[in-house]
């Protein structure tokens, strides 16, 4: 398999500035936003990659129900397993006009806020655009694995 690049216009928008929907009311609200977008989409695409980071990423967008079984079953999910009372795992870059959306795992939080040096990928990204592979575009530096065979012998 090709190396990912390093940069490229899907890492540079993950690594860009977001904005944390910090309360359960922001994110119901969001969630209610993106289904009347799709519901009203002209066709039935819903124009959004839904990626489940460490599988395979997706070549076409996620059609309408399959977009809207997503949010309804995220939803479901984050309220049942991120049992605080605020969200504050799901990171959007524009609440007015999103293009990518970080859902993190409740189960695999680590320090999601990105104050860590290596923060955990999230769980799942929803974006306008194609996504790549991100465990494989986001490998550790050269002399870890250096480090790790010198380790096995």
């Amino acid at each position: 398999m090709k190396p990912e690049p390093s940069s490229s216009p899907y890492l540079d928008k993950l690594r860009g500035s977001f904005q944390g929907l910090l309360q359960w009311t922001d994110f119901d609200g969001f969630w209610e936003q993106l289904r009347a977008q799709v519901a009203h989409a002209p066709s039935n695409d819903s124009g959004w990659y839904v990626y489940a980071v460490g599988e395979m990423p997706p070549t076409l967008p996620a059609d309408v129900e399959t977009f809207l079984r997503f949010l309804d079953e995220s939803q479901a999910l984050l309220h049942k397993e991120h049992e605080e009372p605020y969200c504050g795992i799901v990171y959007v870059d524009r609440t007015d006009a999103p293009e990518m959306i970080k859902v993190y795992d409740p189960s695999n939080l680590g320090v999601s806020c990105g104050s860590s040096d290596n923060p955990p990928l999230p769980g799942w990204v929803v974006s306008k655009l194609a996504p790549i592979d991100l465990p494989h575009a986001l490998q550790p530096p050269r002399n870890h694995q250096r480090w790790w065979q010198r380790v096995l012998g």
